[in-house]
């Protein structure tokens, strides 16, 4: 016997996620490809929300 919800199920689309920041260590800081600091970017960060990385997850403990 199969679940009645089993009748309507569908696999997850997959989501394609590019951000445009990348980390970069020597500032430890996300930047945008022209350089600038992205969390000062009012316009992406209305859009994306957030700009956190995980960097400071794996030095800091009180993070």
């Amino acid at each position: 016997m199969q679940p009645f919800a089993l009748n309507y199920a569908r696999p997850a689309r997959e989501l394609v996620i590019t951000t445009p920041y990348v980390y970069d260590s020597g500032l430890q800081l996300n930047v945008l490809a022209d350089g600038r600091v992205a969390a000062r970017d009012h316009a992406l960060l209305r859009e994306v929300g957030t700009t956190t990385s995980t960097a400071g997850s794996k030095t800091h403990f009180d993070d």
